[in-house]
């Protein structure tokens, strides 16, 4: 796995989105789902997800927040964040949250589409004292549950193909095509060709036919 950025700063990354939905919450008093909505909608989470520095060590998890509401106008007197003692549920989710996105390099609007804000919180009773590793085999399981098709099923059909018509525009056999979408063949070691054609016919990067949980 790729991963888009170096693990040296994956810390400093996790300690910031933490501390960014403990602040919101806590301070900013925000519903926890309604605000990391507000962080995908603002761009915030992109930035975040695909390694710019300035985001994943350049601010604190209070600037961040406020990053995120200057981004839709919001203007709110700036407040002293007052930390829990102890971590908060809100903190573990966005420290384990930062960890599992660079884990799967999945973009986070992907996962709470599929695993809900409040459905990973929920798993802080046992999960915040195991391993990280545990937390992401069950979030992989979560979303794996809520997400059977595999991309390359999804995206054929909305652009309206038959398995079929697939294969003859692509110029790969049908049977493979069949393969992929049910799993009995892994595409994400798939021939370059074969993936290069298949993005080609439907329109898509690469990358979107991947299975980042597999």
């Amino acid at each position: 796995m790729i991963h888009a950025y170096d693990k040296v700063y994956l810390d400093k990354a996790r300690t910031a989105l933490g501390r960014m939905l403990d602040f919101a919450v806590y301070d900013l008093k925000y519903d926890i789902s309604e605000f990391f909505d507000l962080f995908i909608s603002s761009g915030v989470a992109e930035r975040f997800e695909t390694g710019d520095f300035s985001v994943i060590v350049g601010m604190s998890g209070v600037e961040l927040a406020y990053k995120v509401l200057e981004q839709f106008g919001v203007e709110r007197e700036r407040v002293n964040p007052n930390y829990t003692a102890s971590r908060s549920e809100e903190f573990w989710l966005g420290w384990a949250l930062a960890y599992y996105q660079w884990e799967t390099s999945l973009r986070f609007a992907e996962i709470v589409q599929y695993v809900p804000i409040k459905d990973m919180i929920a798993l802080y009773m046992p999960y915040h004292e195991m391993d990280i590793r545990q937390f992401v085999d069950q979030v992989n399981a979560m979303y794996k549950a809520a997400k059977p098709e595999t991309n390359l099923k999804l995206l054929r059909q909305k652009a309206g193909l038959s398995q079929r018509r697939l294969a003859d525009l692509s110029g790969i056999p049908l049977r493979t095509i069949q393969q992929y979408e049910q799993r009995q063949k892994n595409i994400n070691k798939a021939q370059a060709e074969y993936l290069v054609a298949l993005a080609r016919v439907l329109c898509c990067e690469v990358e979107d036919l991947m299975e980042k949980v597999e």
